[in-house]
């Protein structure tokens, strides 16, 4: 089955290229050029991966990203012409699992989205169950979470995150060992995806997230989770 995506973009010449590029790489493209046709164009028919741009005439990227994300867990990527840590960390926080600076490079902007639909499923660890403290459970084989027996959403990018490191808890991963390991490419001198998604993860499954207990940082290395 042919991936589909769906191509958010206001600006015609780019949706073009960017368009012809992603068909010529053998995907599926669905364009929109608003918050309002992107969402219904999702609801109608959802995509396997979502290029989102920031600035929209009838909103901003964020919101489009919390309303996909709030019902789906697919692959999104943010698209912003903005290089500075507000946009990328505002665009991650609303759930984005990536993110692309313009001008970006086609062909790069085309290996990001296939490294992304390679990991959507969680590598094989060959463990079925895994806790944390005695409160958080893991189930990687059925990609289900659950905090004091309640489960959490997760959302996929975030799901691999927490079974590679709690499937090695104790061990001090790098920043760059998770993009390889869990985002599939190499992104070096740029902390703000792990820091982000890490972020993320600590305000859903832990008790005290300014304090956390199980995803701790090792401060100027990186990030283990501890039992």
């Amino acid at each position: 089955m042919v991936p589909r995506i769906l191509l958010v973009e206001d600006d015609d010449d780019i949706r073009r290229q960017t368009s012809l590029l992603l068909k010529d790489e053998g995907y599926e493209v669905d364009e929109a050029a608003t918050a309002g046709d992107a969402i219904a164009r999702f609801e109608r028919r959802p995509a396997d991966c979502v290029l989102l741009d920031v600035m929209l005439p009838d909103g901003n990227g964020f919101d489009t990203c919390r309303t996909l994300r709030s019902g789906s867990d697919v692959p999104i990527i943010m698209v912003t012409a903005r290089a500075d840590t507000y946009d990328v960390v505002a665009g991650l926080e609303a759930g984005a699992d990536d993110y692309v600076i313009k001008p970006f490079e086609l062909k790069e902007l085309a290996a990001r989205i296939r490294a992304m639909l390679r990991r959507t499923r969680v590598k094989e660890s060959g463990r079925t169950h895994i806790e944390l403290g005695g409160r958080v459970e893991i189930l990687p084989d059925e990609g289900v979470v659950r905090c004091d027996g309640v489960e959490v959403h997760l959302t996929r990018t975030e799901f691999r995150l927490l079974c590679e490191m709690a499937d090695n808890a104790g061990r001090l991963f790098s920043r760059e060992a998770l993009l390889e390991s869990v985002w599939g490419y190499e992104y070096v001198g740029d902390s703000k995806l792990v820091d982000a998604h890490v972020h993320r993860l600590r305000a859903k499954i832990e008790q005290d997230p300014a304090n956390p207990r199980h995803l701790v940082t090792v401060r100027g290395l990186g990030y283990k989770v501890t039992r």
